[in-house]
Parts: C-alpha cells; sequence; structure tokens
C-alpha cells in the first residue's frame, strides 16, 4: 500500500514484489497495511484501509508495507513498527532524511538494501517500470533478521551508531554470523570478540 514510485495521479499504492516473499520463506503474523483479501503478502491476518491499522493492536511477526501521504505520511507507521520491533518493513531509503537519522539510525536491528531498483505492482498487477529511488528492508528481531539475512535479495548492514569507541574489534568473518551475534558485533552484548 505504499507509494514507492513515481505517480502521475493513476495510483499511490505500490504492492512489493512477490519475489521477495518467496525469499524470505516467511509466514507473517499481521500485515497492517494490506490492500485487501487475496493478496500475496503471507500473512495470518490483514488490515486494510478500512480498519485503519495504524490504531489498531499489532501482535506477532508483522509485515509493513506502509502508506504514503503528504511529506512524511509513513513516519507514524515506521514509529509504530519500530516500537513493535518484530517484523520486516519496507521503506524508501531516503538517507539523508530527517525521519532515517531521527528513526532509523538510533534503533533498527538490520537493514536490507535490495539488489537493483524494486519493481512495485500496480493495483492492476502491472510492473512498475522506473522507480525513483532505492528501497530498504528494516528487520526487528531475531526470526526477520535471519530471513533478511538468508534472503540473498542484497546486502544487510548493521548501524554502528555514532559515539565513543568501546573497544570492539570485529571479527573478519562478522558479516557471516548469525543474527544472535548481531549484538555481540555491535558491542549491545559484549565488547570482547569471541574466539575463533
Amino acid at each position: 500500500m505504499a507509494e514507492h514510485e513515481p505517480c502521475i495521479g493513476e495510483t499511490s499504492e505500490w504492492y512489493t514484489p512477490p519475489e521477495y516473499f518467496k525469499a524470505l520463506g516467511l509466514v507473517f503474523d499481521l500485515d497492517p497495511c494490506s490492500p485487501g483479501p487475496g493478496h500475496w503478502v503471507p500473512a495470518k491476518k490483514i488490515y486494510t484501509i478500512e480498519d485503519d491499522g495504524l490504531r489498531q493492536p499489532w501482535f506477532g511477526l508483522v509485515f509493513m508495507n506502509p502508506p504514503y501521504g503528504g511529506r512524511n505520511g509513513h513516519v507514524p507507521w515506521l514509529i509504530k513498527y519500530l516500537d513493535h520491533a518484530n517484523g520486516i518493513a519496507i521503506v524508501r531509503a531516503y538517507t539523508s532524511s530527517a525521519w532515517w537519522h531521527g528513526h532509523v539510525v538510533p534503533r533498527a536491528e538490520l537493514l536490507l538494501f535490495p539488489e537493483g531498483k524494486t519493481k512495485f505492482i500496480r493495483p492492476d498487477g502491472s510492473v512498475g517500470k522506473s522507480p525513483g529511488h532505492g528501497v530498504v528492508l528494516i528487520g526487528m528481531g531475531e526470526v526477520a533478521r535471519s530471513a533478511l539475512l538468508k534472503s540473498g535479495l542484497g546486502f544487510c548492514a548493521v548501524i554502528v551508531r555514532p559515539g565513543p569507541f568501546r573497544g570492539v574489534q570485529l571479527p573478519f568473518d562478522w558479516h557471516r554470523r548469525p543474527p544472535p551475534e548481531l549484538a555481540e558485533i555491535t558491542g549491545e552484548a559484549t565488547t570482547e570478540p569471541r574466539p575463533e
């Protein structure tokens, strides 16, 4: 239900490509921004625009492709997603924006930047041809992080937040470590590298 591609009045709805869900291999508990029943997002429960998913309770593993409206219409959705902290969200990769630095940088656990430009799907089933920008999938929680790391959709990144050096020495193969060790890598669990 997001506006990820330029639109000339036809629609502001752009759906996440089905191949992303195949690569992730997950069934989500909730899609709070669903276009409706029968859509390809593998979610056990959905909220549509009529349900107003932003006002509904969220539970379990969530997939979120938020609606965009106005300049920062997706930000309340992003905040609720980050507060929920369990699932995968797809948003524009506007790394210079205030919302990126105000919400994503301090809170995201894992970022996946897809290879190439994501070709979103229009409500009529046609494929968008020329997205104007890249996107990022934000993984929160162990299940989501693991799925992103194994998906092969692009490259994953952990945000190393500015601040005093904590003495963390990243092992050469840090990017191949399983998700539970991400906390160790960022120094949240320990400052000592694990012996090889």
